[in-house]
C-alpha cells in the first residue's frame, strides 16, 4: 500500500508537470524577460510568499544571489520572508497581512520586479504585496495555482501570470520549483547565452 501511494504521488507529479509546460512556457518566456530586463537597468527582484512558498522565495533568491548552475557576478534578489525581527514587529504592530508590503514599500522602486508566490492565488498578504509593488510602478510576476484566485484579477497586462493547472498544493509547489529553476536559466542564458554545458 506504502509502495503504491509513493507511486502515485510520482506519477502525478510528472504528470502535472507536463501537463503544465506547454501551459506556462509562454508566460515563463514573459517573467524571464521582465527580470532580465529590470536586472540589466539596475533593478531588483524582491520575493514572498508563505510557508513552502516562503521557502521557495528563500530558494529563487538564493539562487540568483549565488548562482544557479554557472559562475557569474550576484544578481540583487531579496526574500521578505526571512527576517524574523521585521516580520514579528510588523505582524505584531500592524497585522500579519502588512508583513510583506511594509517591506515592498521600504525597499521597492519604480522598475524592481516583485515575485509574488501562492498557491491559492488568495494569501493577504501576498496581495497586499502586491498593490504596494503596483503602488510604486514595479512589475510583478505571481506563481499561483488552483484558478490564480484573486491574485490572477489585480494582475495588470504589464505583469505576468504563471498559474499551474492543477488544485493539488503539493503538485503546484512542485511545478512552482521547477518554474524557478526555468527563471534562473533563462535569466544566465540571457545574460550569457549559450548552454551551461557549452
Amino acid at each position: 500500500m506504502t509502495n503504491q501511494r509513493i507511486l502515485a504521488h510520482f506519477h502525478e507529479s510528472a504528470e502535472t508537470k507536463i501537463q503544465s509546460a506547454t501551459v506556462l512556457a509562454q508566460p515563463l518566456a514573459q517573467a524571464i524577460e521582465l527580470m532580465f530586463s529590470a536586472l540589466s537597468n539596475g533593478n531588483k527582484i524582491l520575493a514572498c510568499g508563505n510557508g513552502g512558498s516562503a521557502a521557495d522565495a528563500q530558494h529563487f533568491a538564493a539562487e540568483l544571489v549565488g548562482r544557479f548552475e554557472r559562475e557569474r557576478f550576484p544578481l540583487p534578489a531579496l526574500a521578505m520572508t526571512t527576517d524574523s525581527s521585521i516580520l514579528t514587529a510588523v505582524a505584531n504592530d500592524y497585522s500579519y497581512r502588512e508583513i510583506f508590503s511594509k517591506q515592498v514599500q521600504a525597499f521597492g522602486q519604480a522598475g524592481d520586479v516583485l515575485l509574488a508566490i501562492s498557491t491559492s492565488g488568495n494569501s493577504a498578504n501576498v496581495m497586499a504585496a502586491i498593490e504596494a509593488a503596483l503602488e510604486r510602478e514595479m512589475r510583478v510576476v505571481a506563481l499561483t495555482g488552483k484558478g490564480g484566485g484573486a491574485i490572477g484579477k489585480m494582475l495588470t497586462d504589464a505583469d505576468v501570470h504563471i498559474c499551474v493547472p492543477a488544485d493539488r498544493t503539493a503538485r503546484i509547489q512542485e511545478v512552482h520549483l521547477t518554474c524557478i529553476h526555468c527563471i534562473c536559466d533563462g535569466i544566465d542564458v540571457a545574460l550569457f547565452g549559450g548552454d551551461v554545458n557549452e
